[in-house]
C-alpha cells in the first residue's frame, strides 16, 4: 500500500480592487517609481480600503474561491490553519473568524504566526495532520493586511507591502504527488532587525508608544536583505541537494515576494532561469503570509501534475523554509 502524503489540490486567492501604484506613492512620501523599480521591483500593490473589512475578510474570500473551484463542501472540511501578523485583533483567533464567515462549521481552526514564513510553516503543519491519518480536509490560509501597520510616512518600508490573502486545499493523496519534504528554520535573535516595537505584552499601546510611532512596521533594510539572501538561497539549495534534484528538474521556484534582489539571488544560486521562478511582486508587492499561495494562485494554470516546485520564504522572527512537493493535479 502507497504511503499517504499530503497534497495541494486547489488554490483560491483575493486581492482588494483599489491599486496604490508608485506614482501616487510618490505624492504621499519622498520616493519615486524609479527607486523603488532599482531597489525592490515593486510598481504597484494593492490596499484594504472598505471600512470595517480587515484581514479576514480577505482569508475568507480567498477559503470561498477555493470551495468553489474545487467543489468542496465547507462541512467537510476538518481543519483551517492561517498564517496572519495582522489578526483582526488580538483574540479570537483570525482563523475562528474565517471559518465562521465561510460557513466551516466543522472546522477546528487557529493562527500560526511566522510572518513571512508562515504559509510555509502553516503547510508543514497541515501536511501532518493529513499524514497522520486523522484528517482528510485542511485548509492553510495566508492572509495579511500590511497596510494597517505600515507607516506611509517612512520612505523604507512603505512602499514594500500591499495587501491580499489566498488559501490551499490539502488532502491525502496516493499516487507520489505532494508534499515530498521541508526544511524550517528560525533565529530570535534578528527580532532587532525586524519588528513592531508596541502593541503586544512588553509594550502594551499607550500615548507614548502612538506618539513615537511604534505600532508600525520596523526594520533594518540592509541586515534583513543580507540575512534572506543568505537563508532562502541556503535552504533551497539544501532541498534540492537532498532530494537529488538538479535545476532541470525544476519546473518552478516559488519565492516570497520580498524584493526583486532576493529573488533573483536565490534563483542565481539554484541555477534556475527567469522563466523557472514564479514572480508577482511588481503587482502585489510584500504580502506577508500570502505571497507566496499568491503566486500559485497566479500561476495555477501552468502548473501540471508531478511537475517538481520548490517553494521558500525568509520573514521575521527570523524564520525562514523551503517545500518541496510534486504538484498533484493538471490545470482545471
Amino acid at each position: 500500500m502507497s504511503r499517504i502524503i499530503a497534497a495541494i489540490t486547489g488554490v483560491g486567492g483575493y486581492v482588494p480592487p483599489y491599486v496604490l501604484d508608485n506614482e501616487e506613492l510618490s505624492r504621499m512620501v519622498d520616493t519615486s517609481d524609479e527607486w523603488i523599480m532599482q531597489r525592490i521591483g515593486i510598481k504597484e500593490r494593492r490596499i484594504l480600503r472598505e471600512k470595517g473589512k480587515a484581514t479576514t475578510y480577505m482569508g475568507a474570500k480567498a477559503v470561498k474561491e477555493l470551495l468553489a473551484k474545487t467543489g468542496t463542501d465547507p462541512l467537510d472540511v476538518q481543519l483551517l490553519i492561517c498564517a496572519t501578523v495582522t489578526s483582526d485583533m488580538h483574540f479570537p483567533a483570525s482563523g475562528n473568524l474565517i471559518s465562521d464567515k465561510a460557513g466551516l462549521i466543522n472546522a477546528f481552526s487557529f493562527d500560526l504566526g511566522a510572518a513571512c514564513s508562515g504559509f510555509i510553516f502553516g503547510l508543514e503543519t497541515g501536511r501532518r495532520y493529513i499524514e497522520s491519518g486523522a484528517y482528510k480536509k485542511v485548509i492553510v490560509v495566508g492572509a495579511d493586511m500590511m497596510s494597517a501597520i505600515v507607516n506611509y510616512e517612512d520612505r523604507t518600508t512603505c512602499p514594500l507591502f500591499g495587501d491580499g490573502a489566498a488559501a490551499v486545499l490539502l488532502e491525502p493523496s496516493a499516487d507520489g504527488n505532494g508534499i515530498i519534504d521541508s526544511i524550517l528554520g528560525a533565529d530570535g535573535s534578528g527580532v532587532k532587525h525586524l519588528n513592531m516595537h508596541a502593541g503586544g505584552s512588553l509594550h502594551p499601546p499607550t500615548h507614548e508608544t502612538i506618539d513615537a510611532k511604534q505600532h508600525y512596521i520596523f526594520q533594518e533594510g540592509q541586515a534583513v536583505f543580507k540575512m534572506a539572501v543568505s537563508k532562502m538561497s541556503d535552504v533551497s539549495v539544501e532541498i534540492m541537494q537532498r532530494n537529488n534534484l538538479t535545476h532541470d528538474d525544476i519546473k518552478y521556484l516559488v519565492p516570497h515576494q520580498a524584493n526583486m534582489r532576493i529573488i533573483e539571488a536565490t534563483a542565481r544560486r539554484m541555477e534556475i532561469s527567469r522563466d523557472q521562478v514564479m514572480i508577482n511582486i511588481q503587482k502585489f508587492g510584500n504580502t506577508t503570509a500570502a505571497t507566496i499561495p499568491l503566486c500559485l494562485w497566479d500561476y495555477e494554470e501552468h502548473l501540471k501534475k508531478a511537475d517538481n516546485v520548490i517553494l521558500t520564504s525568509f520573514g521575521a522572527g527570523f524564520t525562514w523554509g523551503s517545500v518541496y512537493l510534486k504538484w498533484a493535479y493538471d490545470p482545471k
